[in-house]
């Protein structure tokens, strides 16, 4: 064991890297210590797809997405929120800007890589030492800050005691990128309880029948409406070979893995034509359908073409199509689907489940271990997608910084 003058940061996501920047910037030796070759890997996956850093809500409801823990987080969007990362960004030469949804991207110039290099320059020219492809182990015993990190590239083992631990592993979700849960085993060995990972932000399988994916394989459904468990969510649907996703699919999975303990399959509630009353509605299917298929006359009255009567063929009573208007109204406005599961964990965009809240004090420091603090997907929370996943980490990142500051104050 050597004493390390440096802070240990373990986990180069961004929870971790805002908390050494933060943590260089008021003058502390920090180290980062990284298990993969590279840093900021499951950040550059997050900026595949569309890469909105954050939104531009009101912090009242943005803190309300982070559903059972809003009232922490609404802490934590106060210290460092969307007004703070938006500064933080153009900072690094990086403008932002609020997209029609309300969600908020880098100009079109920047892509996700070009804001991580100029993020590790700034780190750089800090002091802040990141050290690649070591690996954390877990706590050394009777040692208040006391790590074992392996060097991978050496095979050699490391007894490091740094002044202040921050912890910023991930979550459970995309492994490829080093968030692979391994570490809540170091954890339950001290006694620290962990909430079992689950997914969130995922597709719902259901059990489509030969002739439906043989006919649909993919499928865009837009302009609907989504319910489960008294929720309902708007947006588009992508029919899949395995059932569904989207954005309202992953906005419900909380209340999807909820319908799921209590009954196999539950069921997601699909309107197709939420702008409509079901009085008008049913006005449009009484016109005179003449020789016209169900089909054509769906896609004529309605605009509700592919893959739409395949869709109710496959989940619908063979009757209720043609019994009347409004049996047919009420079906296209509440049509159930079957879910049988969740996607894989690793294929979630993130993940529920992560260290218990009642193991950490109001700074993110765990109970057993004083001086050792956890920030980002490590923690037991979720939020839909949207720029709340990232905003989060950011959050919590800059809130353990300004912890280990004032303790080591």
């Amino acid at each position: 064991m050597s004493d390390h003058p440096s802070i240990a940061i373990i986990g180069g996501g961004p929870a971790g890297l805002l908390a050494a920047q933060h943590l260089a910037e008021a003058g502390h030796r920090v180290t980062v210590y990284e298990a993969q070759a590279t840093v900021g890997r499951k950040f550059l996956v997050a900026g595949h797809g569309g890469f909105n850093l954050t939104h531009s809500e009101p912090l009242p409801t943005f803190g309300k997405r982070y559903g059972a823990h809003q009232e922490p987080f609404a802490s934590f969007l106060t210290h460092f929120g969307p007004e703070q990362l938006r500064a933080w960004a153009a900072d690094l030469g990086v403008e932002t800007f609020v997209g029609s949804s309300g969600r908020i991207f880098p100009t079109a110039d920047y892509k996700p890589a070009q804001l991580l290099r100029a993020w590790l320059t700034r780190l750089a020219a800090l002091g802040v030492v990141i050290k690649t492809r070591h690996r954390w182990l877990g706590f050394v015993p009777d040692s208040p800050n006391g790590l074992l990190v392996c060097n991978e590239q050496t095979g050699e083992e490391l007894e490091i005691c740094s002044p202040a631990v921050v912890l910023a592993l991930g979550g459970a979700s995309w492994a490829k990128t080093g968030s692979d849960g391994g570490w809540t085993s170091a954890f339950s060995e001290i006694g620290v309880r962990c909430t079992p990972f689950a997914p969130a932000n995922c597709g719902a399988e259901i059990a489509w029948g030969a002739f439906f994916k043989e006919k649909v394989v993919r499928a865009p459904l837009k302009n609907i409406a989504l319910t489960c468990e008294g929720q309902t969510m708007r947006g588009e649907l992508m029919l899949t070979d395995y059932g569904v996703e989207g954005t309202p699919v992953y906005a419900l999975t909380p209340a999807l893995r909820t319908a799921l303990s209590r009954e196999t399959p539950a069921t997601l509630w699909l309107n197709l034509k939420p702008d409509l009353t079901h009085n008008q509605l049913v006005q449009k299917l009484s016109k005179p359908r003449g020789s016209k298929s169900w089909g054509a006359f769906l896609q004529q009255t309605l605009h509700l073409g592919p893959p739409v009567p395949t869709l109710l063929r496959e989940v619908a009573p063979p009757d209720t199509i043609t019994s009347s208007p409004e049996s047919l109204a009420r079906l296209l406005q509440q049509l159930p689907l079957p879910v049988r599961g969740l996607r894989p964990l690793d294929e979630a965009i993130s993940t529920a489940g992560g260290v218990a809240w009642e193991e950490l004090d109001e700074n993110l420091m765990l109970r057993r271990r004083p001086g050792t603090f956890v920030a980002g997907e490590m923690l037991d929370w979720e939020a839909p997608t949207g720029g709340y996943l990232l905003q989060g980490c950011f959050s919590t990142g800059a809130w353990v910084a300004d912890a280990v500051t004032k303790r080591l104050a």
